[in-house]
């Protein structure tokens, strides 16, 4: 879509494009996690065929040592680039480019694993996203009950003013 600014050839820019997902992908999961934000994933199939996943992040004494800005970035880009991805999505489809919807797919999948991977990560392998958002909601009811509970009754005003509504 954005590669006839510099090859009319959809080989060279597909191959190009392809490499430079490929590249990406093994630097956020490889490097860019583990050095930014102190965390990792990777699979691995052992000896009966069966694929395990493994989820890890740093212990909680370790953790001072991700400096935040770069996190912040880091989950930035790890949410952002998806979502562009899927832009260009909604513009092949819709504008019947059908070979780059190829591209787009293939750009959705690898930056998808690596969000989809440091999720896990970030909130636990054993945990779903759904039992996340529970417990954040369960949290959160119950901040507010205890909050409601605990600060002192407002008074009602002793002589309220007119509203003027019949």
């Amino acid at each position: 879509m954005l590669c006839g600014w510099f090859s009319e050839s959809f080989i060279t820019s597909f191959v190009c494009v392809v490499l430079l997902l490929s590249a990406d992908f093994w630097t956020v999961k490889n490097l860019s996690g583990r050095f930014l934000v102190g965390m990792r994933w990777w699979n691995f199939v052992d000896d009966d065929g069966v694929s395990h996943w493994v989820f890890e992040s740093r212990k909680n004494s370790q953790v001072s040592r991700v400096n935040a800005h770069e996190s912040r970035i880091f989950w930035l880009a790890l949410i952002l680039f998806p979502v562009i991805w899927g832009v260009f999505f909604i513009i092949a489809l819709f504008g019947l480019k059908f070979k780059w919807l190829l591209l787009v797919l293939i750009a959705l999948a690898l930056n998808g694993a690596n969000l989809y991977g440091y999720v896990k990560c970030n909130f636990g392998a054993n945990k779903n996203i759904s039992s996340v958002t529970t417990d954040f909601v369960r949290t959160q009811v119950l901040k507010s009950a205890f909050d409601m509970m605990s600060r002192p009754g407002s008074q009602p005003a002793a002589n309220p003013q007119p509203t003027g509504i019949v």
